[in-house]
């Protein structure tokens, strides 16, 4: 929004994060920002907006597939400087029904899974529930817990691209309307699949490490458009991959 300098609006922004640090850095820039509230703020316009130094929070996203990477793989990870608070309360509670546990250790986040993956019933939401962003990676985590799982997909009803390519590794998934259903524990097998979207390629990742056997994922550029330096991280990490330009 331009606002004039001297003038002023209120917004109802969404609660999520990302507002709240943009606001701050707004704030620090000389920008003048109000909070009414929680989920409203008042905008000042300025003329000019000075610089400055802000820290660029890590992505909460992107720390919340390298602990489910770890935990189908029944491995342990640490998410240096991403302490278990920074995750939205509904991803924590999910996790917790999933067996996967979430410790503070030095600044960041411990991620293991010592009782092996559960199945849950849960539902995406807006901040602070479960992302919806992070549907697709769970969806693969949960092919690997005995029993069967239910997600009612509340914001993004048609994410399920993912669903025919799981499949195609094994997995015994289906949705009907914006319910997904899980049934595991499945024995995954190396596939030769292609990710339709940014979450969809990932939640393939994800299921090519707990897959027997060597997978061929294609749609990669999707993943990099979402992701700086997923795949690095992953290969840091022990994950034997190659990677061949599309």
């Amino acid at each position: 929004m331009d606002l004039p300098p001297g003038t002023s609006a209120i917004l109802n922004p969404s609660v999520e994060p990302e507002v709240t640090h943009t606001a701050a850095l707004l704030s620090q820039a000389g920008v003048g920002i109000e909070w009414r509230g929680r989920t409203a703020l008042n905008v000042t316009g300025t003329d000019r907006i000075r610089g400055g130094v802000f820290t660029v929070p890590p992505d909460r996203l992107e720390a919340a597939t390298l602990a489910l990477a770890a935990a189908i793989t029944g491995g342990t990870v640490h998410l240096d400087g991403f302490p278990p608070a920074a995750f939205p309360d509904g991803l924590v509670s999910v996790f917790a029904d999933a067996g996967i546990q979430l410790d503070p250790l030095d600044g960041g986040t411990a991620v293991s899974t010592p009782a092996g993956p559960r199945p849950v019933q849960m539902a995406t939401g807006p901040h602070p529930g479960f992302p919806t962003d992070v549907q697709p990676q769970l969806t693969a985590f949960l092919t690997q817990a005995e029993g069967t799982s239910r997600i009612d997909e509340r914001i993004y009803t048609q994410r399920d691209t993912h669903l025919p390519a799981l499949a195609a590794f094994g997995a015994a998934v289906n949705a009907t309307g914006s319910v997904i259903t899980v049934r595991g524990r499945s024995a995954l097998t190396g596939a030769d699949v292609t990710g339709e979207d940014i979450r969809a390629v990932t939640a393939l990742v994800i299921a090519a490490l707990a897959a027997e056997g060597t997978s061929t994922i294609r749609g990669m550029y999707h993943l990099r458009r979402g992701y700086g330096s997923l795949l690095p991280k992953l290969a840091a990490l022990g994950t034997h991959l190659t990677i061949d330009q599309e």
